[in-house]
């Protein structure tokens, strides 16, 4: 092979592996150290709450059955099925749920967050505190 072919062949291998689809739902291979720049962007940031046991078995906004143990959250606006990563700056974690309810109704809140993905990012004990959340 010449090496104008293979350097031809080298630079159409790089471009494929860079349009190749990094698999699983978004948001699911977002580290824990957070998402890259290039890979989400921030859409809000404020107070988060979390709901569990009196919604438990409640339908959601959506039409599904709400069950605290899953990760998924209230918004006011983004379409149901939208995963947002949610980070607790207080504590350095992270969770990435999935968006299947409207609120939070409570004045400054931007995420209401099942209990399962309240846990998950140390918000249980507060009951109300900051985050920033991102979406791909």
């Amino acid at each position: 092979m010449t090496p104008t072919r293979l350097a031809a062949l080298a630079v159409l291998a790089v471009a494929l592996v860079g349009c190749a689809s990094r698999g699983g739902p978004p948001g699911e291979d977002w580290g824990a150290d957070g998402p890259a720049a290039h890979e989400a962007r921030e859409i809000g940031r404020g107070n988060a709450s979390w709901y569990g046991e009196p919604h438990h078995g409640r339908r959601t906004a959506n039409g599904e059955v709400f069950d605290m143990n899953e990760l998924t959250a209230a918004h006011k606006t983004l379409p149901f099925g939208t995963r947002v990563r949610v980070e607790n700056p207080v504590t350095g974690q992270a969770v990435v749920v999935r968006i299947n309810d409207r609120g939070p109704f409570a004045p400054g809140r931007v995420i209401d967050l099942s209990r399962a993905a309240a846990e998950r990012i140390g918000l249980i004990r507060a009951g109300v505190a900051p985050v920033v959340l991102y979406t791909d």
